[in-house]
């Protein structure tokens, strides 16, 4: 039977692959807000205007100085290269990578909470100039993180695939299936970001044969609550074990953790409780605090799910608040491996 023997959670948020000093792009977009950069705090939507009101006592404008932002990024530079050694030392034979689409192949026609892809293989598109033109402002420069320079072709693994949609539906979970990603909003069929991001970034371009697992955790009506997301996380580690195979698996959660607004409170309830795999404190967070980018903290706790019955544990790399405003707009990046005892 297949064995899962590492996990990794990674953000992946286009600051990331931005130089600070351009950091300052994304504000823009901030304060346009829109239906695609909502600003939600504690649970509630806000302009950008209240939330600088309502974080004028904390102080933030320390964070976002030019100092302290190179300091942030550099952090998770190093972060992000110690996840990208470490998958290369343990070498596993298959990726599962569970991670959601923004809008970019999968539409209002049709919004699976779960898909699996099973098809050959999948591309990874670089971005056009006309939408690179039509871009929020900031997410042309960052696309190199998640987007290579020439479209490339990368293996996939269909037996697997299959195998989890089988096992899946046998759990009583009604699994979309893909073997061939739609044309999506730019019409190029290319993996969205939170995969790229994995490709490119924690496996340097050299992509071994993986399952990408979508979860819808951006948009209304049918976001899996966190309950359901651990329970597909267990249900999906459960079958990754049933595979006839002798390979080896990793399992890696994209995305996360607040965004676009930063609440470091949560990520730290978050944290904690992934490392202490405490799944009721983790499911039973405020539902409603998991909007937006937030939201892909689901993706997270579908790993920890995965990983649960398993003798994997947690070692937080690192946790970096990557502020680019004073009224606390940015994303708080997350690093993490589940090993075998032995950190990375």
């Amino acid at each position: 039977m297949a064995k899962i023997i590492m996990g990794i959670g990674t953000s992946h948020g286009p600051m990331l692959s931005t130089p600070p000093e351009e950091w300052g792009q994304r504000v823009v977009a901030d304060k346009r807000g829109g239906p695609s950069h909502q600003l939600f705090f504690k649970g509630k939507f806000h302009s950008f205007d209240e939330l600088a009101k309502a974080r004028v006592g904390e102080h933030l404008e320390s964070q976002v100085t030019l100092d302290k932002m190179r300091e942030h990024h550099a952090a998770c530079q190093r972060a992000i290269a110690s996840l990208a050694d470490t998958f290369a030392k343990v070498s596993p034979d298959v990726a599962v990578i569970i991670g959601d689409d923004q809008e970019e192949v999968l539409l209002e026609d049709n919004m699976p909470a779960f898909m699996i892809y099973w098809g050959d293989t999948v591309a990874n598109v670089p971005m056009s100039a006309e939408h690179a033109a039509k871009a929020s402002p900031g997410i042309a420069v960052a696309a190199w993180g998640h987007q290579p320079p020439q479209a490339t072709i990368n293996p996939c693994e269909p037996a697997l695939g299959r195998h989890i949609i089988d096992c899946l539906i046998e759990d009583e979970f009604d699994v979309a299936h893909s073997k061939e990603l739609p044309a999506g909003r730019h019409g190029d069929h290319s993996i969205p970001h939170a995969y790229g991001f994995v490709y490119r970034r924690i496996m340097n371009d050299e992509v071994i044969p993986n399952v990408p697992v979508f979860i819808n955790t951006f948009y209304p009506p049918n976001q899996p609550t966190l309950k359901r997301s651990y329970k597909f996380g267990k249900a999906l580690g459960r079958a990754i074990k049933s595979w006839d195979s002798d390979k080896t698996v990793a399992v890696i959660a994209s995305g996360g953790l607040t965004h676009f607004v930063i609440e470091e409170d949560l990520d730290r309830d978050v944290l904690d409780a992934l490392k202490n795999k405490d799944d009721q404190k983790l499911t039973n967070l405020p539902q409603e605090y998991f909007e937006a980018g937030t939201s892909e903290i689901r993706n997270w706790i579908a790993l920890a799910g995965a990983v649960a019955e398993t003798d994997l544990k947690m070692d937080l790399v690192d946790y970096v608040p990557c502020y680019r405003s004073s009224a606390g707009t940015g994303n708080a990046m997350g690093f993490a491996t589940w090993l075998n005892g032995v950190k990375s």
